[in-house]
C-alpha cells in the first residue's frame, strides 16, 4: 500500500506540474482529489487493512491529499498571474464596454441649485454641525419651557445630558433655526445668508416624513425689512429651481421664533393639484414655514428688535425634490437603492 501512495503521488505531482491551463488544472484537480480519485479509493479502502498499518497508511494518505491540495493552489496562482489578456486575439471593431459614471444625490443636486439661486441674490451660504444645545435650538428661539418640542418624543437628547440645561444638553438639531442666532451672534447685522443641513426628529416615518431628513433655511437681517420682500424672495427662488412660475400661498401659522409666522405652501406638483397621498389629497403642499423673525430671537442674538427686523423661511428640501421629480413617498430618496438613484443621472 505504501508503493501505491508513493506512486500515486510521484503521478500526481507530474500532472500538476505539466498543466498549462486553468480550464486544464480543474480536471487534474477532479482526477486527483474526486470521489473517483486513487487517493480517495485508497482512503475508503483503510477499513481493510490490518490494524496494525492502518494508522501508518491513513497518515500517508493524508499527507498525500494535503500535498495535492498545497501544489494546486501554487499551479492556480501560477496560471492566473502568467495568463495575459494578449493570449486571446484582440477584435479592436467590437465596441468598448462603458464605464458607469457616478452623478449627484438628486438632494444634494436641489441643494446647489438653491446655493446657485441665493447666491445670485446676494445671499451667503453658512453651515454648523449636526450636534446642537438646548440653548441653541430651543432657548434663543423663544421656545417656553414646557414646549412640547423640548421632550424625548420629538428631540434626540444625547446620553449622559439629558438632566442637563442649556448650553450643556446636547442633541441632534431638531431644525436649523438655531443656527440664525450662531450666525447673527459672530457676523451681526445686516445679514442675508442660507444655511442648509441635515436635521433629525423622533418621529414615525411615512411617504412625507422621514427621523433624518434635510432643511434648507434663509434669513434676511436689516432696518427695513418689508412682508412683500419675503414673500417675493419665495416666489422667485421657486421659480429658479422649477424654472416656471409656481402657484404658492401663505397660512396663517405659530413658530416660536417669528411674529407673525405663515404656512407656506406650494401647489401640488405630483398631482397638477388634482390631490395625491403626497399632498393628502388636498392639491397643496407645505414646503415651507416662515415669518418675521421675533424680538426675543433678535435679543438673543444681541440686536436690537426696535431698530432691526428680519424675514425667516425654512425650505423642506427633501419635499422641494419630490415635487421636482413627481416622486410620492420621501424615504426612497434615503433608501441607497441604486435601481432607483439611478434615474437622476
Amino acid at each position: 500500500m505504501k508503493e501505491k501512495l508513493n506512486e500515486i503521488r510521484e503521478k500526481g505531482l507530474a500532472r500538476i506540474a505539466g498543466t498549462q491551463s486553468i480550464e486544464e488544472l480543474i480536471d487534474v484537480r477532479r482526477e486527483l482529489t474526486g470521489q473517483k480519485s486513487e487517493l480517495n479509493e485508497v482512503l475508503r479502502s483503510l477499513g481493510r487493512i490490518d490494524p496494525e498499518q492502518r494508522k501508518e497508511i491513513g497518515i500517508l494518505s493524508t499527507q498525500v491529499k494535503d500535498l495535492f491540495a498545497e501544489k494546486l493552489n501554487e499551479k492556480e496562482e501560477e496560471l492566473i498571474a502568467a495568463k495575459s489578456v494578449l493570449d486571446e486575439p484582440i477584435d479592436l471593431t467590437l465596441p468598448g464596454t462603458a464605464v458607469e459614471g457616478g452623478s449627484l444625490h438628486p438632494i444634494t443636486q436641489m441643494c446647489y441649485d438653491l446655493n446657485d439661486a441665493f447666491l445670485s441674490l446676494g445671499f451667503e451660504v453658512y453651515s454648523e454641525d449636526d450636534i446642537s444645545s438646548e440653548k441653541y435650538a430651543f432657548d434663543n428661539l423663544n421656545f417656553a419651557p414646557d414646549h412640547p418640542a423640548r421632550q424625548s418624543m420629538d428631540t434626540f437628547w444625547l446620553d449622559g445630558t439629558e438632566e442637563l440645561r442649556g448650553s450643556d444638553r446636547l442633541c441632534l438639531r431638531p431644525h436649523l433655526t438655531g443656527g440664525s442666532v450662531r450666525y447673527l451672534l459672530k457676523h451681526g447685522a445686516p445679514a442675508r445668508f442660507v444655511y442648509p443641513g441635515r436635521v433629525y426628529r423622533n418621529e414615525t416615518t411615512d411617504a412625507r416624513h422621514e427621523r433624518a431628513f434635510f432643511q434648507y433655511e434663509a434669513l434676511i437681517v436689516d432696518k427695513d425689512i418689508s412682508f412683500s420682500s419675503g414673500k417675493v424672495m419665495i416666489q422667485t427662488i421657486l421659480e429658479k429651481v422649477f424654472g416656471r412660475k409656481i402657484n404658492v400661498r401663505m397660512r396663517e401659522g405659530f413658530f416660536p421664533f417669528t411674529e407673525p409666522g405663515y404656512e407656506i405652501d406650494m401647489e401640488c406638483l405630483v398631482c397638477g393639484g388634482k390631490g395625491c397621498r403626497v399632498c393628502n389629497h388636498n392639491g397643496w403642499i407645505e414646503v415651507m414655514p416662515g415669518g418675521v423673525i421675533h424680538p426675543n430671537v433678535l435679543r438673543a442674538a444681541n440686536l436690537d428688535p426696535e431698530e432691526w427686523t428680519g424675514f425667516y423661511i425654512n425650505i423642506g428640501l427633501d419635499r422641494l425634490v419630490m415635487m421636482r421629480y413627481g416622486v410620492d413617498d420621501v424615504r426612497l430618496f434615503h433608501s441607497a437603492d441604486l435601481r432607483f438613484l439611478k434615474q437622476f443621472r
